[in-house]
């Protein structure tokens, strides 16, 4: 069964409840449980992994890539700005890696330090965007399967 670590970066633990003119009123707990149904019904096993603290979310990925989960996506949130750590994180433990923001952060004139690592960003779609972003982590590990198998 694939393993998929998805990192909530800064700030999401107050989703629904933080502007959410722009995030929604859709809580991390009801996001959740949409995500891990969306798992079950694809049948991949689902890490969600809530941080304020960018060590943690470094730590957590690397403990993650060591026993053995196939990708990473994440939403950076208040990481975007600053978190050069988390890039060679990221580059270091060699997940593939898709990037998910809630709100477009280019027509927000916002640039994410962790960008250039991603395989590909899901920007704008609201939390809808989460799933997409699995979706797309799905189609890259079945791509890289089917890579191996020649």
């Amino acid at each position: 069964m694939r393993k998929i670590l998805l990192v909530q970066g800064a700030n999401l633990t107050y989703l629904g409840k933080r502007e959410p003119e722009i995030y929604g009123t859709t809580t991390a707990e009801e996001l959740n449980e949409t995500l891990l149904q969306h798992s079950r019904e694809k049948g991949y096993q689902l890490d969600i992994f809530y941080s304020n603290i960018e060590g943690e979310a470094i730590n957590r990925i690397y403990e993650a890539a060591d026993a053995g989960t196939h990708g990473l996506v994440m939403n950076p949130a208040g990481f975007t700005y600053g978190g050069y750590a988390l890039k060679d994180c990221i580059k270091g433990a060699g997940l593939p890696y898709v990037e998910i923001h809630i709100s477009n952060i280019a027509k927000r004139n916002i640039h994410c330090v962790l960008s250039d690592c991603a395989i590909g960003m899901m920007t704008g779609f609201g939390l809808h965007g989460y799933v997409l972003a699995l979706e797309a982590m799905l189609h890259i590990l079945e791509q890289n399967d089917a890579r191996l198998r020649g």
